[in-house]
């Protein structure tokens, strides 16, 4: 059959569809879930990268701790991340200054239907693995089973609404949503899974650790690692989508190193000594004081912070809610009373941070004052599930900043612990039904647990006043994390990223279906129904204005069931590099991303 024929006759077959088909469907280069996306179609770049920045040259990063396994998306292992995040490419890209929206990566095209019945992908016909075969739609459909068959139990949860993935054709696949689902993020969710090669696993089990890297289609490939010690990453030269206009000025480096270390004070010397060229700071002490040398001075190492708009990292000490001891909520809040942030900022910090105040700190996305309006009217379905102090008081944190207002707040600790059916016997906070002490394990990692211990210090000690006992420990990463994984623990430090889009990610952190699977984000086992029905509401949102007011319904409630005693943040990103680098000058507030940057040239 000669082209001409062929192509006369598909156009004849497609005329021959019914019309109702193509007024239903709409085939998208952008796909948006409410408002217009804020680049066009044809946009050229997005507007925090230098389009023009030049390739070349190398850079060395710090990686911490160890790993076993270079995939990040399975339960058992311990996987290096960041080897995943530049060999593998999504179907499509969401811009941190347009979270609602998704841009062409693998899929070039969005296929809409009116209802909302599925969403669908057409794939760029240059879209390759890194071994120079095309990516289909089996591939995309093989990876999305493996991951809610095979991969990390969050997967099940994230993408329960997805009834089947269906291919379409070679270069199309759809995946249909389970009757009477109003999930309007799932179109968005489903662009953002790493598509594996369905023949590079054809030997090979998804679900087991293993340090052969996957065949990737990203910017990099593993060129090189030894356990413990490095990882280098060497830029494809071969890279399909290099010139499209959601990679334009990313990627910049021909190798990316990562030299693993166990603690990130030693990275400073690393830093200072040409080890490594770039280090983001997390302790305040250092910041202010640890870089007055004459490599700053002389400009050869900067020092810089620079600003983002992104919801604050979510740090905090959180209970294990599965216990007892902390099923009650006076109880957790008696012990967050006496965490005194304002000493610590001032003695230890040198006032360099604000406290976490809410789940989505540093965005519009935060609760405040009193609830109005929808979010009230959200929040009044649930009153019954719910402390009345939600309904007559703002959420505030304790003022601890003089010694008299500590005194008050312990004396309030008490009160709420003698509610709770604790009180003193013989020096120690006794539950009287029990007869056991209150006492408190809170764990750490070794990563980060020397930068605590000062912060603890004072923490235990006011504890002590109310007669609680606060034993802290500081354990290996990978026993920390198999701890966690298991529920093994009474307090933790933790620390989540969480999204600028709030979605179906909460049901995983906070939602009652994850709280009892093992390696689920629900580590502090949070089983409210009010919880989980502000979350679905989140989800089902069919215009913007109810799904800020679902989202600030959500942060209320959790904060004021003090599941978790808020850390602190800072609105900037702190990092000190080699001056060799240079990153885009941008108003745009999206903070330090390296993968941006460049080596200057000579």
């Amino acid at each position: 059959m000669s082209k001409i024929i062929k192509n006369s006759l598909v156009a004849l077959c497609l005329c021959l569809l019914p019309i109702d088909v193509w007024a239903k469907t709409q085939v998208k280069e952008v796909f948006a879930i409410y408002d217009k996306p804020k680049y066009e179609q044809s946009f050229a770049n997005f507007d925090y990268v230098n389009p023009n920045a030049p390739k070349g040259g190398k850079i060395t990063l710090p990686a911490y701790g160890t790993f076993d396994s270079f995939n990040p998306f399975i339960f058992k292992g311990i996987a290096f991340p960041e080897a995943a995040e530049l060999s593998l490419e999504s179907l499509g890209f969401v811009s941190p200054d347009d979270p609602m929206s998704v841009y062409p990566l693998i899929a070039e095209k969005f296929e809409v239907p009116e209802d909302k019945s599925f969403i669908g992908f057409f794939i760029n016909p240059k879209a390759q693995f890194a071994n120079g075969e095309k990516i289909t739609a089996d591939d995309v459909i093989f990876s999305f089973n493996a991951l809610i068959e095979k991969g990390a139990p969050l997967y099940k949860i994230y993408y329960a609404d997805v009834d089947k993935a269906e291919k379409v054709a070679d270069n199309h696949v759809r995946f249909y949503f389970k009757k009477g689902t109003q999930n309007r993020e799932l179109p968005l969710i489903l662009s953002q899974f790493k598509i594996f090669s369905k023949k590079d696993f054809e030997d090979k089990d998804f679900a087991t650790p293993s340090l052969i890297p996957p065949v990737g289609s990203g910017p990099y490939k593993v060129d090189g690692f030894e356990v413990n010690k490095y990882v280098n990453l060497k830029r494809n030269p071969d890279y399909w989508g290099k010139d499209i206009p959601t990679r334009k000025g990313f990627y910049n480096f021909d190798s990316i190193r990562y030299e693993f270390y166990q603690d990130t004070t030693v990275t400073l010397q690393a830093l200072f000594s040409g080890n490594i060229d770039a280090r983001d700071e997390y302790i305040a002490k250092i910041w202010v004081s640890g870089y007055d040398n004459k490599l700053v001075k002389d400009g050869k190492i900067i020092k810089e912070e620079i600003q983002h708009h992104n919801p604050a990292t979510l740090q905090f000490f959180g209970f294990n809610t599965r216990l007892e001891k902390f099923s009650d909520r006076r109880v957790r809040e008696a012990i967050a009373l006496a965490f005194n942030f304002d000493w610590a900022n001032e003695k230890l910090f040198y006032n360099q941070y604000s406290r976490i105040y809410s789940l989505f700190s540093n965005t519009d996305l935060a609760a405040s004052g009193l609830p109005q309006g929808k979010e009230k009217h959200i929040l009044q379905k649930y009153q019954d599930d719910l402390p009345d102090e939600i309904f007559t008081s703002p959420f505030s944190l304790p003022d601890n900043s003089s010694p008299q207002k500590l005194r008050q707040n312990l004396k309030k600790a008490v009160k709420l612990l003698n509610e709770a059916g604790y009180d003193f016997v013989d020096g120690k906070m006794v539950n009287l039904e029990t007869k056991e002490p209150l006492e408190i394990e809170i764990l750490s990692n070794s990563a980060n647990g020397a930068t605590f211990t000062r912060v603890m210090l004072p923490f235990i000690e006011n504890l002590r006043k109310i007669g609680i006992k606060l034993n802290f420990r500081n354990l290996e990463v990978n026993v920390f994390k198999n701890r966690l994984d298991n529920f093994d623990f009474e307090m933790a430090i933790l620390s989540f990223r969480l999204s600028n889009l709030p979605g179906n990610e909460q049901k995983e952190l906070w939602g009652s279906a994850s709280a009892d699977v093992k390696g689920s984000f629900n580590v502090l086992g949070i089983k409210n129904p009010a919880v989980d029905g502000v979350i679905e509401q989140i989800i089902k949102a069919n215009d913007q204005e109810t799904y800020l007011s679902a989202v600030k319904a959500l942060d209320r409630i959790i904060m004021n069931e003090h599941y978790f005693i808020p850390n602190w943040y800072s609105p900037h990103d702190r990092i000190a590099y080699n001056n060799k680098l240079a990153h885009p000058e941008t108003e745009v507030k999206v903070g330090a991303d390296i993968h941006t940057w460049w080596v200057k040239e000579k």
